[in-house]
């Protein structure tokens, strides 16, 4: 398992890695062109390849963010291994629903 854990930290660090720089790119984009909330909402609204990109990138986080915190804590915590292991899966189950939840405010909105 930890083997696996391994793998789909760096294959989400990669992901994410492009992500952001896309997202960074898109943020310059709109404040450059000095776009209303009104007007980025409209160009997001029902547009499928916005939502399937943040949605992959809610997805990837979901899965980077917690493997990392989980070596963290199994390091430098004394909480037992089962413990860490179902708060992370916790911690994991929230981002997706929040990162979701904003997703698809901002795609419907």
């Amino acid at each position: 398992m930890e083997r696996m854990l391994f793998v789909l930290q760096r294959v989400t660090a990669v992901l994410l890695a492009g992500m952001v720089v896309v997202h960074i790119a898109v943020i310059l984009y709109a404040s450059a062109g000095s776009l209303s909330v009104a007007e980025i909402l409209g160009r997001t609204r029902g547009n499928v390849a916005f939502a399937a990109f943040y949605g992959l990138f809610v997805a990837a986080a979901a899965v980077h963010a917690p493997i990392g915190l989980r070596n963290v804590l199994h390091e430098w915590t004394p909480l037992p291994r089962v413990a860490v292991d179902i708060a992370m899966a916790a911690f994991a189950a929230t981002l997706v629903w929040l990162g979701g939840a904003a997703v698809h405010a901002v795609f419907t909105a």
